[in-house]
């Protein structure tokens, strides 16, 4: 008894039901470029993030099938589906605080739509993405030389462009739905998300790699096209991922409503 009132324990447990966990960076470990995303005098540092996420990204992407080429066969399609999505994994954990970890112009663009992320901001995202991508595709021709189409994104066999860009909005739809949908929930998933993202590139790449080559991501197709001058239907690369993340964006309106604080903090890479 306390003013008397007495309390009710019950009100009490469903009060700490709803409240939110929140799970950020620890305190000893934040930078001013974690705490105030506003802060454009740390920007550099946020697209550097992102040239070098989308380098190692493109490295081990593209690079599996350069290497495969180079070692007649040593490298089987498996492991090269696997290898980004295990690189991404990494990629999210060891820089996602920084600027969000996007690592793909149609993923800036999705957390745009969605309100999460400034339209301001996203052309130096976008050409930090493509920077990386190419670098990467320099340094593997410089490496192991012009082969194995230097690791582009090109359609199967049989497979016609239009069915390339089917491929790939379905697969990119996919994809920034679970990024959108990680990023809506960052309070209670946290790290995690970098399973989930990393788990669904993986999971589309070993049904839709042989069709499409399972791209999902501009920058990681624009790279090695440009660097090693294979152009087969490279636009399917550009417009099926950047309307399949248009696409996600209309689910997420459906599934969560209005965007979230959490979400927001997931995009801009702020703890």
């Amino acid at each position: 008894m306390a003013g008397g009132t007495r309390s009710d324990p019950g009100q009490h447990r469903a009060q700490s039901l709803v409240t939110p966990l929140h799970l950020q960076e620890p305190a000893g470990l934040q930078t001013a470029w974690t705490r105030d995303f506003s802060d454009l005098s740390f920007e550099w540092r946020r697209l550097f993030s992102e040239a070098l996420g989308t380098f190692f990204l493109v490295l081990v992407g593209a690079g599996a099938t350069v290497v495969n080429a180079r070692s007649r066969g040593q490298v089987p399609l498996d492991a090269r589906v696997v290898a980004p999505g295990l690189m991404v994994m990494a990629v999210i954990y060891f820089m996602g605080t920084v600027s969000g970890a996007h690592l793909n112009p149609a993923v800036s663009i999705a957390f745009a739509l969605r309100r999460n992320f400034p339209w301001r901001r996203v052309p130096g995202y976008v050409a930090a993405q493509l920077a990386g991508s190419l670098l990467a595709a320099g340094f593997l021709r410089a490496s192991f030389g012009n082969i194995g189409d230097l690791g582009a994104t090109l359609p199967g066999a049989r497979t016609t462009a239009a069915t390339t860009v089917l491929v790939e909005v379905v697969l990119t739809a996919g994809l920034v739905s679970v990024i959108l949908g990680t990023a809506s929930g960052a309070r209670n998933i946290g790290a995690n998300a970098a399973l989930a993202v990393g788990g669904y590139i993986i999971a589309a790449g070993l049904w839709a790699a042989p069709i499409s080559g399972a791209s999902m991501n501009p920058a990681r197709s624009l790279g090695p096209a440009l660097v090693g001058g294979h152009w087969g239907d490279w636009w399917a690369y550009v417009i099926g991922p950047i309307a399949g993340g248009v696409i996600a964006v209309g689910f997420a309106w459906v599934l969560r409503g209005p965007p979230s604080q959490a979400a927001d903090e997931a995009a801009q890479g702020t703890a």
